[in-house]
């Protein structure tokens, strides 16, 4: 499928159907396809073809995200732009990945005015609601096109480019198809509950992953509520006045809401299903979700490269059969889907046997085209018919993949491999503690050291030498931090990831 077809999936099962809402307002499903033909009449007309490059610059928004399907119907390639980064990082992708034409919200027209003279690429900008001296409306933009259909992208085409984080270097653009999503899309489908037509709730930015996970929403004909900023209140509210069937949240958000003071009033029993992902998160806190949100929880991970579904774990394979919760789980990634095919590699490219530790490599029409222009990289990513993900994990007997560490951020400590994230799964055993970071430092003595920095709970206390003589008391004194810091908050990326080479920048200058 298309991502064109998910839409028509939708309007074919009820064209009246609210396919978007946001606050008061609801496009049906057949005002979103409408929308959708007449931006790619727009586009047609502005010169773009089919394979170039169309950018969506905002927040969350209902016509911004009909604009995509509006991009898929000119066989165009859809590249989301974070709003959320700053201004010479987007001039960078806008340009990188070669776009044509940007469509961007008010909210962000100082920052696409200040880039608009190094974008000579851009030959089309289109303000959703508001226009400009320099660009036109949406509205304008549109005027006098017809809603005619428009079908010419085929589903092996360029769909998108996503940017990948960033956060070793410039974000490289991950080619996705129409192919790479629909195996993303059943997946979904095929590996967690949809009874009935899902309503879903879209927090977090639908650049990323709330966006992707927008598809098999609307292949079933479901309503998707779109909040354009992230109140944790208002999330709660939403949830219960459309009876919101599933979400996604990151770790980060999830440990913000298990402390929101509306959580334990709000009614939940509508949600199906609660993604998290995107980061590694708190066996210990998400043993408390199971227990204050309910017992819909459930695990995906991907990358930019293989979006969402690399492995996943449903709600119900938190719990053993006689509903007890299945703690030897829960520090897993969950299993690997139907459609895709996970092992762990050494580093001279030798596959492993199950329960030994190695890189984590995939095959599976999930996996990206390629990064846009990189060959190198490309080839390196592939390396041996395998899509390389950089994680350190292991596949255990019951096939559950377990993730240790990013390669780059396994500590080297007396000659013993210590990872990063077993530790700070310990560590958030701890009470007081919300969320922290382990990282590696130079040591004369062990080689690196173990250090941990940590976010505290609202209103509590703690002494380093505390939190050192608890984790030694979990793992051994060999994965105990050596030094524990005790920040207000931590350094995150734009999608809420804790920024480890921040966090080692500033210990390292002083």
């Amino acid at each position: 499928m298309r991502l064109i077809d998910y839409l028509d999936k939708g309007a074919m099962l009820g064209e009246d159907a609210p396919c978007l809402t946001m606050g008061t307002a609801d496009l049906s499903y057949g005002e979103v396809q409408r929308t959708s033909h007449r931006v790619a009449r727009a586009l047609q007309r502005s010169g773009i073809a089919p394979g170039d490059k169309v950018a969506v610059l905002s927040s969350n928004d209902a016509l911004a995200f009909a604009c995509v399907f509006g991009i898929s119907r000119a066989a165009a390639v859809w590249c989301p732009v974070n709003p959320r980064n700053e201004a010479a990082e987007n001039r960078y992708v806008l340009d990188a990945f070669d776009c044509s034409c940007l469509i961007f919200h008010s909210a962000y027209a100082p920052m696409v005015e200040q880039m608009r003279a190094e974008l000579p690429k851009v030959r089309q900008f289109v303000c959703l609601d508001a226009a400009l001296g320099w660009a036109p409306s949406w509205a304008q933009w549109v005027e006098g096109v017809n809603d005619d259909p428009v079908d010419i992208a085929t589903v092996d085409d360029l769909a998108m480019i996503a940017g990948t984080g960033g956060t070793t270097g410039q974000p490289k653009g991950v080619m996705l198809s129409g192919r790479n999503l629909e195996t993303m899309s059943a997946l979904t489908l095929m590996g967690y509950p949809f009874d009935g037509r899902p309503v879903y709730l879209a927090l977090a930015p639908l650049t990323h992953a709330a966006g992707v996970l927008c598809l098999p929403v609307m292949a079933l004909g479901g309503r998707i509520v779109i909040m354009p900023k992230p109140d944790l209140g208002e999330f709660l509210a939403l949830v219960e006045r459309h009876g919101v069937t599933h979400t996604f949240l990151p770790p980060t958000l999830i440990y913000m809401l298990l402390q929101h003071e509306k959580l334990a009033s709000t009614r939940l029993d509508s949600l199906q299903c609660f993604w998290y992902g995107a980061a590694p998160i708190s066996a210990a806190r998400l043993e408390e979700a199971l227990t204050a949100i309910g017992p819909v929880m459930a695990q995906l991970f991907g990358q930019t490269e293989a979006p969402m579904m690399i492995s996943m774990m449903s709600p119900r394979e938190h719990f053993h059969a006689d509903g007890t919760v299945a703690r030897e789980r829960l520090a897993s990634a969950g299993r690997p889907g139907p459609l895709v095919q996970v092992a762990t590699m050494d580093g001279e490219g030798r596959l492993l046997p199950r329960g030994e530790t190695g890189e984590i490599v995939v095959r599976s029409s999930l996996v990206m085209m390629g990064y846009y222009q990189n060959p190198e990289a490309t080839a390196e990513a592939g390396q041996g018919g395998w899509h390389h993900t950089g994680d350190i994990g292991r596949v255990d007997a019951d096939g559950y993949l377990f993730i240790v560490d990013r390669a780059k951020d396994m500590i080297i400590t007396g000659g013993f491999n210590v990872y990063s994230v077993e530790v700070e799964q310990a560590l958030m055993q701890h009470p007081d503690v919300q969320d922290g970071a382990v990282i590696g430092l130079p040591d004369d003595k062990w080689g690196e050291r173990v250090v941990a920095v940590l976010q505290l709970r609202p209103g509590r206390t703690v002494q380093p030498e505390e939190v050192i003589a608890f984790t030694k008391a979990r793992i051994g004194s060999v994965k105990a931090p050596k030094q524990v810091e005790i920040w207000p908050d931590l350094p995150r990326s734009k999608v809420g990831k804790v920024l480890k080479k921040d966090i080692r920048a500033t210990v390292l200058a002083r």
